[in-house]
């Protein structure tokens, strides 16, 4: 059996986001540990959150699942049913297609971590819930758009949408 040494694997951090819209996940860091496994159906991120940090812009896929569970501190889910606090053990799941855009923020004054596995499927659309973007992911990467598929701009990122 594989045994994952997490002391080991490299700390991600930074975002593909556009323009100043990636300074929305400073503070985000996460280990890639079913990349480290090998693992190809389905992706594992261990994701940690330092103190005022938030997981991503809130966000919703189309066409990936998602299930999450807090393993340390204290986390706070903001989705369009509203906020709940999060805390060890905790779990939420979101099912592809359905439309609640959703984030996890640190609200507290030490880091907070959680398991988060997705699907991993060839391609992917994921709408943002608070600002006029999508995301289509490929075989060419990330191309980041209008909700309608207009181009963004370089003065319109982060100013406009």
């Amino acid at each position: 059996m594989p045994i994952l040494d997490l002391t080991q694997l490299p700390r991600h951090t930074g975002s593909s986001y556009p323009g100043k819209l990636a300074d929305a996940v400073a503070g985000r860091s996460s280990l890639r540990l079913g990349d480290a496994g090998g693992l190809t159906q389905f992706g594992v991120n261990l994701v940690r959150l330092e103190p005022g940090a938030q997981s991503s812009l809130r966000h919703y896929h189309m066409e990936q699942d998602e299930f999450v569970m807090v393993t340390d501190g204290v986390l706070t889910l903001v989705e369009d049913q509203g906020e709940t606090e999060m805390r060890p053990g905790d779990c939420a799941t979101f099912k592809a297609g359905a439309a609640n855009g959703h984030q996890f923020v640190n609200r507290t004054g030490v880091p907070a971590s959680f398991l988060v596995v997705g699907t991993r499927t060839e391609t992917e659309t994921a709408y943002y819930s608070d600002i006029d973007m999508m995301v289509k992911m490929g075989a060419d990467g990330a191309a980041f758009t209008r909700k309608d598929g207009s181009p963004l701009t370089a003065d319109q990122i982060g100013d406009e949408i």
